[in-house]
C-alpha cells in the first residue's frame, strides 16, 4: 500500500507530500488543477518515462519520492544539467528494473492502461487460474523439449546429404591408411635402417679395419696384449707386485676378445643389397605422403585412423539416429497436442465462468443489453502459449452480433469494462496492493454514475484505490478525500493538496454536484455521502 508521494518541481507542484490511507483514496479538484499531474508524478517512481520538460519552470531538477507500507522507500530525480536517478531504499537502480518491481505494487488504470485489455496475453491473463498456470507449466516443459527436438531434426535431415559426402570421404581416408599397413615406431625403425644402409661402404670399411685391429697379425691389440702378458708372467717369477696389473690385463683381453668377436659376427651379418635400400626408400616415400596429410608421425597417423574409424561409425548410424529422433519428435508432439488440448478445454471453462460474472457486472454498470465473452478457439500452430487463441467479444446493444472488443468499443466503454473486470478480480493474490483508476468516470452520470461509484468501492475494500474524479457519486464514497487546487504565490502557479475532513467534504461534493455551494447542494451531498457511508457497511 502506498502511504506517502513527495513531489518537489513536477510541472505545477512546487512541493508536495500527500499521505494516502487504506481504502478509497478520491483525488477531485477543478480542471486543470493539477490531479492528473499528481498521478503523473507517481508513474514516475513506478518507473514510467519522465522529460525535462516536466521540471518546474525556474528549477534545476525535479524530485519524486514514493513510501509503502512494506518499507520500500523510491525516489526518483530529474535534473536538467546532471544525470538522473533512480534508488530503491537508497541503492541506484535503472527505471526499467524499477518498472518490474512496482508492477506489483501499483496498477495504474487510465485511457491507455485500458487499451493493454485489448492485448490477447492480458486475456489469457484474466482466465489463467492458479490450476490452469500449472498445466501450462507442464505444457512448456513439453513445448520446450519438442521445440528442441524438431530442430534437432530439421538439422539432421538437412545435414544427411553432407553426412554421406563425409561417409564416403572418411572411408577413403581409412582405406589410404589401412592400405599402408603402418606398424607402431615403423617410421623411426626405417630412418635408422636406411641411414645404415646409405652409408654401408664406410661401415664395411671400419668393421674390417677395427677387426684388424683387434686380432690380424704381429701388431694387433690382442697378439701385442698377449706378449705384454708373457713378459708380466717372467716378472712374476721374480716379484709378484705385478700380478694386479697382470690379472688387469687377463680381463682386459677377455672384454676385448668379446669385443671382436660381435664386431667380426657384425660384418659377417652385413648385407647391403642395393634392392634393399630402394624398397626402404619407396616405403619411406609412401609413410611421408601419409604424414603430410594425417600426421607428424606414424603414432599419429595410427591414431588418425582410429579416429576416422569412431567417425564412420558415427556416421554410419545417422540413419538410424534419424529415425529414433523422428520416433521422439512424433511422441513429444502426441504428448505436448494431448497437453495443449487438455489446457484449451480448461480455458474455454474459465472463460465461460469469467466471461458470465464480467457481463453481470458490465451490466450493472449501466450497459444494461451488454453481451460480453471471452473466447477461446484451437489454433492451427502451438505455441509457447499453447494450442488456443484468444479474443474478447462485446455487443452493447440488442440484437446486435458481438465483435472483437478493439473494434466496437468507446472509450467511455472500455473504462467500465476494465472496471468490470478489477471488480470481479479484485480478489486474486495477484493483484496488485494499490491500484489507481485515472478519470475512469468520464461521460457518466446519473444512476449509471452511482454504479460505477459502487463497483470502486467494492474494489477498494481489499485493497488500497486511488480514483481521480469528476463525479460527486464516486466522490461520496471516499474513505480519504484529497483536493487538489492551485492558488498564485508570488506571481507563479503552485498546485496544492489537501485532505478534507467532514465538513470540507460536504462542500467539495456539493460543489461538485451543483458547481456551487447552497444550502440545497449542501444538504444533497450530505445526504450522498451517507447514503455511500451505508452502502460500504454493507461490503
Amino acid at each position: 500500500m502506498l502511504k506517502t508521494l513527495t513531489v518537489e518541481n513536477f510541472a505545477l507542484i512546487e512541493n508536495v507530500t500527500v499521505e494516502f490511507g487504506a481504502g478509497l483514496n478520491i483525488l477531485t479538484g477543478e480542471t486543470g488543477a493539477g490531479k492528473s499531474i499528481l498521478i503523473d508524478a507517481l508513474g514516475a517512481v513506478l518507473g514510467n518515462r519522465v522529460g525535462v520538460n516536466r521540471i518546474r519552470k525556474g528549477a534545476g531538477n525535479l524530485r519524486v519520492a514514493a513510501t509503502f507500507d512494506n518499507g520500500l522507500t523510491i525516489e526518483r530525480k530529474v535534473s536538467r544539467t546532471s544525470k538522473s536517478s533512480v534508488t530503491v531504499n537508497g541503492k541506484s537502480t535503472t527505471p526499467a528494473t524499477l518498472k518490474k518491481i512496482c508492477a506489483a505494487l501499483v496498477d495504474v488504470h487510465g485511457q491507455n492502461k485500458n487499451l493493454a485489455l485489448l492485448r490477447e496475453e492480458n486475456v489469457y491473463a484474466l482466465i489463467d487460474d492458479e490450476k490452469i498456470s500449472d498445466a501450462l507449466e507442464n505444457f512448456r516443459r513439453l513445448y520446450k523439449s519438442l521445440t528442441a527436438q524438431t530442430r534437432a531434426l530439421t538439422e539432421k535431415i538437412s545435414a544427411r546429404a553432407d553426412n554421406l559426402q563425409r561417409l564416403d570421404f572418411l572411408r577413403w581416408q581409412e582405406q589410404e591408411i589401412s592400405s599402408a599397413h603402418l606398424k607402431p615406431d615403423e617410421d623411426s625403425e626405417l630412418d635408422a635402417e636406411i641411414r645404415k644402409l646409405s652409408h654401408a661402404e664406410k661401415i664395411v670399411e671400419h668393421v674390417q679395419q677395427s677387426a684388424q685391429i683387434l686380432n690380424d697379425g704381429d701388431d694387433d691389440i690382442l697378439t701385442a696384449l698377449a706378449r705384454v702378458e708373457k713378459k708380466l708372467s717372467d716378472v712374476a717369477r721374480y716379484d709378484d707386485k705385478l700380478n694386479s696389473a697382470r690379472k688387469l690385463l687377463e680381463d682386459a683381453e677377455i672384454f676385448l676378445r668379446e669385443a671382436y668377436d660381435e664386431i667380426r659376427d657384425y660384418g659377417d651379418g652385413l648385407d647391403f643389397s642395393p634392392e634393399r635400400l630402394d624398397e626402404l626408400h619407396a616405403r619411406a616415400d609412401v609413410i611421408f605422403k601419409l604424414k603430410q596429410k594425417y600426421g607428424a608421425s606414424v603414432n599419429e597417423i595410427l591414431r588418425r585412423l582410429e579416429k576416422i574409424r569412431a567417425e564412420i561409425s558415427a556416421a554410419e548410424t545417422f540413419d538410424s539416429d534419424v529415425d529414433e529422433l523422428q520416433r521422439a519428435v512424433v511422441k513429444l508432439e502426441r504428448q505436448t497436442k494431448s497437453c495443449a488440448g487438455e489446457l484449451l478445454q480448461m480455458r474455454r471453462a474459465s472463460a465461460k465462468t469469467l466471461s458470465a460474472a464480467i457481463e453481470t457486472e458490465i451490466r450493472r454498470l449501466g450497459m444494461e443489453h451488454a453481451q460480453f465473452e471471452i473466447v477461446i478457439t484451437a489454433a492451427e500452430k502451438l505455441s509457447s502459449r499453447g494450442g488456443d487463441s484468444a479474443e474478447i467479444l462485446f455487443s452493447a446493444n440488442v440484437g446486435e452480433e458481438k465483435f472483437s472488443l478493439s473494434k466496437v468499443v468507446s472509450g467511455g466503454e472500455l473504462s467500465r469494462i476494465s472496471l468490470a473486470i478489477k471488480t470481479v478480480t479484485a480478489g486474486r493474490e495477484d493483484s496488485a496492493a494499490t491500484m489507481v483508476f485515472d478519470e475512469i468516470d468520464a461521460g457518466l452520470g446519473g444512476v449509471t454514475a452511482r454504479t460505477v461509484a459502487e463497483a470502486i468501492a467494492k474494489v477498494s475494500r481489499g485493497r488500497q484505490v486511488l480514483c481521480i474524479t469528476h463525479l460527486p457519486q464516486i466522490a461520496s464514497m471516499a474513505d480519504v478525500h484529497l483536493q487538489i487546487s492551485k492558488s498564485e504565490l508570488d506571481g507563479r502557479t503552485v498546485t496544492q493538496v489537501a485532505t478534507l475532513n467532514d465538513s470540507e467534504r460536504v462542500k467539495e461534493i456539493a460543489r461538485m454536484a451543483s458547481g456551487e455551494v447552497s444550502p440545497v447542494s449542501m444538504k444533497n451531498a450530505h445526504e450522498m455521502i451517507l447514503s455511500a457511508k451505508n452502502f460500504k457497511a454493507t461490503l
